[in-house]
């Protein structure tokens, strides 16, 4: 039987995640994944692959509050949900879409921990940024995450990396929204659908990786690995891939524990 072992969500692109025992799934993923994001002075997104100390900047959500905490740094609290705020154009690789400032003491903070003049932006409520209609339907929503709303990992893949490693990495490298235990190694290569409790889910396409899984999330360390592991055995194309990329059929919840059902296979 394949369960849930974990779920995550990254409120602020490419910052320290949040562990849930459930999530809800709403209109563009997880409530509050990816809603918000760090962008340089002309509205470009900064990630762990230019910046691998934002793996240090902690998140949490408290009522109407998103908390920031930051090594050396005094706690940022900024309202979650959207109230007021400039608008301004933001780019995420190759989509320009609207987004809400979070404010001039936000970017202040920001660009002291990164050392570099930078903001903080959060998608509006009624945002829109197309899901790559490749790999879509139109009206499929995503907020700030790379490409698609939900990424999902097994444990199993992780232990057969684990395998090959000289010293083993957590999963947490691979940023992962949903983790399953309880099928073989690299099994998410040939699921096309899947249902996770009441919520049915596309599989897109398996996920590209890239220099982020080498930064240890807890020290922002860099290291040549994973991905050179990675790159003995799961290069297809030019690229070492690691995880399904899946777009949601609906709204709903999901728990820790929940069984994850393959309806179709490719």
């Amino acid at each position: 039987m394949i369960t849930v072992r974990s779920l995550h969500i990254y409120p602020v692109k490419s910052c320290r995640g949040i562990d849930l025992d459930s999530a809800v799934v709403a209109p563009t993923g997880f409530r509050f994944d990816r809603q918000w994001m760090v962008v340089t002075p002309g509205g470009g997104f900064l990630s762990q692959r230019s910046n691998p100390e934002l793996a240090l900047v902690s998140t949490r959500i408290e009522g109407d509050r998103l908390i920031l905490d930051a090594p050396g740094r005094n706690r940022l609290e900024v309202v979650a949900d959207e109230i007021g705020g400039d608008r301004r154009p933001v780019t995420v690789w190759n989509d320009r879409c609207e987004a809400v400032a979070a404010g001039p003491e936000a970017a202040e903070w920001f660009s002291s921990v990164l050392g570099t003049p930078c903001g903080l932006v959060r998608q509006p409520d009624a945002g829109f940024r197309q899901v790559d209609t490749d790999y879509s339907t139109p009206g499929d929503r995503v907020a700030f995450a790379d490409g698609f709303p939900f990424l999902l990992i097994s444990g199993a893949s992780v232990e057969e990396l684990n395998r090959r490693l000289g010293e083993p990495v957590p999963a947490d490298r691979f940023r992962a929204n949903i983790v399953v235990d309880g099928c073989d190694p690299h099994a998410e290569d040939r699921w096309s659908e899947i249902t996770i409790g009441t919520v049915g889910f596309r599989v897109a396409k398996p996920c590209a990786r890239c220099i982020v899984i080498t930064t240890d999330q807890k020290s922002g360390a860099r290291s040549a690995e994973p991905l050179r592991t990675l790159a003995g055995y799961r290069k297809v194309d030019g690229k070492v891939l690691f995880g399904q990329n899946l777009v949601h059929l609906g709204t709903g919840a999901l728990r820790v524990g929940d069984e994850v059902h393959v309806t179709r296979f490719t």
